[in-house]
């Protein structure tokens, strides 16, 4: 794993283990919260039904309150008073499903309006599905002195069972247990909707934080790319400035050695040939002749011809003294030449353009000059061409130097893939793009041809013929290469 993938996953993971807590106490905090919310509502609607079932069940006792309080001289008035207590109850009711009921302490039904066939019923054992004594748990609260009691009952609006909160309280006298209740479906409903929307609301948060996160993630990948996107053109730059520091030191040492040999060993090998041809010279006009030593002396001065015309060779290839001194154009004109009679290829070199005459940079003169050479040897090489030809159009903001061949040509797509192939072709790539300029290329069986345009600035035509014309007396190379 890299540094780059080290430093990623060094800022994400952190990120997303504290996104991940964040989550889970958020949802924690809020579950928590929603079921205190939960037991606070339930608490209060139940402490205000009770309130409502006390204020009822007072209404109740109020409106019986006479009858309750006169005392019957026999039986029979104390039988009509309660009759007409129960007819008074029985009247009462709030709502569809708010009613009062009237049981005797031993679970008889007394009165009860929504189901009248309950009347005259002994309830007392009787259960609800969970197996609780309903009336019996009425009555014991009843005998407390009053109370609250939650159980099972026929809701009359539905006929199903639904639970129920009750509240009665005793008539001692007559031996009754009075109470009303409320069905509490509707306050598990409006419990059931608060916990929805706390649901909700929790499942919103995190949603929230989810997107936070992706958010975070995103903005992190962002800022990796644009880092990654800024080292890669930081060092693309920097190794596209090493590249022409590279070039430009491999040209001045070219230069450096194309004079030391032309200056140094050259000049000292003429010497030494002017030397030889003197002594031979002599041997040839002296009376007492030695036709072995003569014969090593024209043995050697052959050869120190030929290691002279080398060394020039050498010089030349490093670095051309007529790029410096004539400029690209007789450069060009020569390395033609030179190719064509090493390797039998006719190569035909043309100038074109309005602004022949226009001074050239170095540093175009030394790229076109090289991509001639590296496109001139691969012709002389590989292409098995019988012809070929070179132009340079130099016109006033451009310059293009065109080499085509009827060679065998070649796959340009495969040649740029291959990474052990086109080496050459990268290389004028690279001299060009330093530039600004652009390498184009076409090849077929027959015909493949290779342009190279750079943009130039436009300079005055006097001031190159002027360098050029001085050159020779600026730099004595010039004179010295034609001679033996």
């Amino acid at each position: 794993m890299n540094l780059k993938a080290k430093i990623s996953l060094l800022a994400i993971v952190p990120f997303l283990l504290a996104i991940v807590g964040i989550g889970i106490g958020v949802r924690h905090q809020a579950t928590a919260l929603a079921r205190t919310q939960h037991a606070t509502t339930q608490a209060a609607y139940l402490a205000s039904k009770e309130i409502e079932l006390r204020h009822y069940v007072d209404l109740a006792m109020s409106a019986i309150a006479p009858l309750y309080a006169a005392a019957g001289e026999n039986a029979r008035d104390e039988a009509m008073l309660q009759s007409r207590a129960l007819a008074t109850l029985e009247k009462l009711d709030f709502g569809q499903d708010g009613y009062f009921f009237v049981y005797d302490m031993h679970g008889r039904s007394l009165m009860h309006p929504r189901e009248p066939d309950l009347v005259g019923r002994d309830l007392w054992t009787l259960r609800d599905p969970a197996g609780s004594l309903t009336i019996q748990q009425l009555i014991a609260a009843a005998s407390r002195g009053g109370g609250y009691v939650r159980y099972v009952w026929h809701r009359p609006s539905t006929g199903k069972l639904a639970p129920k909160l009750g509240y009665v309280v005793p008539l001692e006298r007559w031996g009754w247990m009075v109470g009303t209740g409320i069905y509490l479906d509707d306050v598990d409903t409006t419990l059931a909707r608060i916990d929805q929307r706390a649901s909700s609301n929790i499942e919103r948060t995190m949603m929230w934080i989810g997107g936070i996160a992706l958010a975070g993630l995103a903005v992190i990948t962002l800022c990796a790319l644009v880092l990654n996107v800024s080292e890669y053109r930081s060092a693309d730059a920097k190794l596209r400035r090493l590249a022409q520091q590279v070039v430009a030191s491999q040209e001045s040492e070219r230069a450096r050695l194309s004079r030391e040999l032309h200056d140094g060993i050259s000049q000292m090998m003429v010497s030494v040939k002017l030397l030889l041809e003197s002594a031979l010279a002599r041997f040839e006009h002296s009376e007492a002749r030695v036709p072995a030593a003569e014969a090593a002396l024209s043995t050697s001065l052959t050869r120190l011809g030929d290691t002279l015309r080398e060394v020039r060779r050498i010089s030349h290839a490093l670095r051309p003294s007529m790029l410096d001194d004539l400029g690209l154009a007789a450069a060009l004109e020569q390395l033609t030449r030179e190719l064509s009679a090493e390797s039998g290829v006719a190569i035909a070199f043309a100038q074109t353009g309005q602004a022949r005459g226009m001074l050239l940079p170095d540093a175009v003169n030394t790229a076109l000059f090289r991509i001639a050479q590296e496109a001139s040897t691969n012709i002389v090489r590989h292409a098995r061409a019988s012809k070929a030809a070179l132009a340079l159009d130099i016109s006033a903001g451009t310059v293009a130097l065109t080499i085509e061949d009827n060679g065998r040509g070649f796959d340009i797509d495969r040649v740029q893939a291959d990474p052990n192939a086109g080496v050459g072709l990268r290389n004028m790539r690279e001299r060009l793009e330093a530039l600004g300029g652009t390498l184009s290329l076409v090849s077929q069986p027959g015909r493949t041809i290779v342009r190279a345009t750079v943009p130039v600035s436009t300079r005055g035509s006097d001031k190159a013929s002027a360098s050029a014309a001085g050159a020779s007396h600026a730099d004595p190379r010039i004179a010295q290469e034609d001679r033996p």
